[in-house]
């Protein structure tokens, strides 16, 4: 079995900056694509950003970009999520996901990632 936990979430204040991260424990022999997913009160989940199992590749929600970046430590199913620039619209459980396909691409839907882990809540103030 495969776990994945997430860490740093919290609650801060508009405009700051927050660290989150995901580690990946259990039985896993090979570094695969990874991603942040996040799900607001009321919405659906939503892609946020993601990272090729090479960690060649990224890709990122729109409403993100340029405020968020998604690392990997080198080899590892470790991930991590720097925000910046943080808005009351970024308020939701973060959720992080690992898919074990083989090619190195940044899948994008919910239905590609195989493990999640079980969320973390992250709460911008005005």
């Amino acid at each position: 079995q495969v776990q994945l936990v997430e860490s740093g979430g919290g609650l801060v204040q508009a405009g700051d900056s927050l660290r989150v991260s995901c580690a990946t424990s259990g039985r896993i022999f090979s570094t695969y694509a990874m991603a942040w997913f996040r799900q607001a009160p009321g919405k659906d989940r939503e892609f946020v950003a993601g990272i090729s199992r090479s960690g060649r590749m990224t890709d990122y929600a729109e409403s993100v970009k340029a405020r968020f970046t998604i690392s990997r430590d080198g080899a590892k199913n470790r991930v991590h999520l720097q925000m910046n620039e943080l808005q009351s619209e970024d308020t939701a459980n973060y959720y992080c996901a690992l898919g074990t396909k083989s090619e190195d691409g940044v899948p994008l839907q919910i239905g590609d990632y195989d493990y999640w882990g079980p969320g973390m809540a992250v709460t911008v103030s005005e």
